[in-house]
């Protein structure tokens, strides 16, 4: 207990003058070379180097949770900082299924941005985060399917094959396609492909090569603005920021919201380009849905943006119907 009460003390550091050096605990369920923890880290070099030192990360050796308890684990401070996926904790969240939706964008970019900045005008979506600082919302690139058995060219191609998924969103939008999934998190992806449980998974380009699969699937298709996508939390303890001086809140903030979201979806475009790159040297058939699958897919998923709206504003969130179009409009003007 001891020790993990160390973690949220200022570290004092004597070279000449004395000063006070805080130092945030930064944990990650991903491995060091995920775009995820790189995009993390960058944050963190980026802290530092705007408080010419007086605020730097401990980037701690591997992750105080795995990937569904990391909310919780931050929120009860067994690290200050990490991310976690929305859907890993399915029910709790409603409101940030809004960043999840079929054919959103074709850029982690430009949909995380937008997502960051409309999310950022209603406080509903940082409230629904309890008990933990929201440094920004962001989303991963454009959902694919892929499998390890055939070309998927329509909806009746799913039959008979089962998945792997993250939750949210992806489920109800995989139920209504008539999908058989699975909830898993990412990194058990290798084992089940491998062994035969599962015959595909739901995933970004990058996740291919960074959950090892790249050689295992032998189909992918895609879709533009993607199949679905998946919202994630790039969080803080709040106990933690509160006891923070005004001048180092001040140094989170100016690198929280857009900016972090731009870190973490500019870094997942990178990969993801070389992914495909990897796909094509492996033999990785790349099937593009065509007009009539994509209409197919729009008039099976379509209620489920009314469903969102209606559960939205029960929950709270006012106009949710314009809020959704509102972000939509914002991910269109940020890839111009």
């Amino acid at each position: 207990m001891k020790l993990k009460y160390l973690a949220f003390l200022p570290v004092a550091i004597f070279a000449g003058n004395t000063f006070a050096q805080t130092v945030l605990t930064v944990s990650s369920w991903l491995p060091p070379t995920h775009t995820a923890s790189k995009a993390q880290k960058e944050w963190c070099d980026l802290l530092e180097k705007n408080t010419s030192g007086k605020m730097k990360c401990n980037m701690l050796p591997r992750g105080v949770s795995p990937a569904p308890g990391t909310y919780d684990a931050i929120k009860n401070g067994l690290a200050d900082i990490s991310y976690t996926v929305h859907g890993y904790t399915p029910g709790r969240f409603v409101y940030t299924q809004m960043g999840e939706f079929p054919f959103l964008g074709n850029s982690a970019e430009s949909i995380s941005v937008a997502f960051s900045k409309v999310t950022a005008k209603y406080p509903q979506f940082a409230a629904e985060n309890t008990g933990v600082k929201v440094l920004t919302l962001f989303t991963h690139g454009p959902g694919i399917v892929f499998n390890t058995k055939r070309p998927i060219t329509k909806a009746a191609d799913l039959d008979g094959l089962k998945f792997r998924i993250g939750g949210g969103m992806v489920n109800e939008i995989s139920k209504t396609l008539g999908m058989n999934v699975t909830l898993k998190p990412a990194p058990d992806s290798y084992e089940l492909l491998a062994g035969g449980v599962m015959d595909g998974t739901l995933f970004p380009a990058e996740s291919t090569e960074s959950f090892r699969i790249d050689k295992i699937i032998k189909h992918a298709t895609t879709f533009p603005g993607g199949l679905y996508n998946t919202s994630f939390v790039f969080l803080m303890n709040q106990a933690r920021y509160d006891k923070l001086s005004a001048e180092e809140k001040k140094a989170i903030d100016a690198i929280s919201g857009e900016t972090a979201a731009r870190i973490f979806g500019r870094g997942w475009d990178k990969v993801d380009t070389r992914a495909f790159a990897l796909m094509q040297a492996n033999g990785v058939q790349v099937t593009k849905a065509d007009a009539k699958f994509v209409a197919e897919v729009k008039s099976k998923t379509s209620a489920l943006e009314n469903k969102w709206v209606k559960e939205a504003e029960a929950k709270g969130l006012k106009d949710a119907a314009k809020v959704l179009a509102e972000f939509r409009a914002e991910i269109a003007k940020q890839e111009k």
